[in-house]
């Protein structure tokens, strides 16, 4: 939900009248053009994710108590569903076996897809679904965050599925883990380099905008592969009828440019600090701490003190965002003149 969301509520909760200024951060967490509407907003969001945590507590319990005391499978339904929501994909099982004794728990499985999957498609897209019911009247936005998704898990699914030998719904569950869940229901050790390689893939792209997940973001990806497809037909950028504002085609590959400079470097560093791991599980770590997804190959808990810091700094910066970051320390005057242009040559 977000720290201001949950401020906010918590302001109306006690019946105080929300400031500009806590509109404002509201506004600026999920990623909304308007102030208007926003107490509303925050009801919602609020209602939606305690309706989605307590459903998914109520049916994971019925998993646990199998396993673990009532009182303790209690406590381990509820802080599952929260981590599951929120994409943050906590280990509460302990030993560092996740999810793995439940991978053929079908219950457990598709609880857990739900939570994440909803978790990470954003609450605008969740709210604008509630008020139009239809995917032909929803905002430019919500259609391209439900494409995405879609076209990611079904993908992630079949290479997957095609590299490892594992079930279908094991397939689908690392699919959707990589959206920066954490989550495994597998030992992503044991997994082959092309499936490692996919899922770097999958967990740099991550979630939707305004959503619990990390990455670029499915939005950022879509834009820029559809202003690179109208590049080459020297067309403007559209989609679903809709035309793409230049100002979100040149934020999108800054975003892009940016994470993947942020990764290459990382790899470099985290490759000196720690040469006797392969590279595969050194870009996997990276990858993973960037977008905040939270898996490993199992390499994390041996890590060195320098590889560690520089973990930690990954995971503040996927969590806060690149973008945001260079905004605050890049802040420069723009210039009252601009210089003549002249072209180079490219390619």
């Amino acid at each position: 939900m977000g720290i201001a969301s949950v401020g906010v509520g918590l302001i109306i909760a006690a019946g105080k009248r929300v400031s500009i200024k806590s509109r404002l951060m509201v506004k600026e967490a999920l990623n909304v053009d308007t102030y208007h509407g926003m107490v509303r907003l925050v009801r919602i969001d609020l209602a939606i994710t305690l309706g989605f945590e307590a459903a998914g507590a109520i049916i994971s319990f019925f998993v646990f108590r199998k396993d673990y005391s009532p009182l303790h499978a209690v406590g381990i339904s509820i802080f599952h569903s929260i981590a599951a929501f929120n994409n943050a994909g906590f280990d509460n099982l302990g030993g560092m076996h996740n999810l793995i004794p439940y991978k053929d728990n079908i219950l457990l499985n598709i609880t857990t897809d739900v939570l994440v999957i909803v978790g990470g498609i954003g609450f605008l897209v969740l709210v604008d679904i509630v008020k139009q019911k239809s995917f032909k009247k929803l905002c430019l936005h919500s259609k391209v965050a439900i494409s995405m998704t879609a076209v990611l898990l079904i993908g992630g699914t079949l290479i997957l599925k095609a590299t490892e030998n594992i079930t279908w719904m094991g397939a689908f569950f690392q699919s959707m883990t990589t959206r920066t869940a954490g989550f495994s229901t597998y030992n992503i050790g044991n997994f082959s380099k092309a499936g490692l390689f996919a899922m770097c893939i999958l967990m740099f792209i991550g979630a939707s905008p305004g959503s619990t997940g990390g990455g670029v973001k499915t939005t950022t990806i879509f834009v820029m592969i559809q202003a690179l497809k109208c590049m080459g037909r020297k067309k403007s950028a559209h989609a679903f009828k809709r035309s793409i504002s230049e100002e979100n085609i040149s934020k999108a590959f800054m975003i892009t440019v940016l994470s993947a400079g942020i990764l290459c470097v990382a790899t470099f560093l985290m490759c000196v600090f720690e040469p006797e791991y392969d590279f595969i599980q050194i870009i996997f770590e990276v990858a993973s701490a960037l977008s905040t997804a939270g898996l490993s190959t199992g390499i994390t808990p041996e890590l060195g003190v320098a590889a560690r810091i520089l973990i930690i700094l990954l995971m503040f910066t996927g969590r806060v965002g690149a973008f945001t970051l260079l905004s605050v320390w890049g802040k420069v005057s723009t210039p009252n003149a601009r210089y003549s242009e002249e072209m180079i040559s490219i390619g």
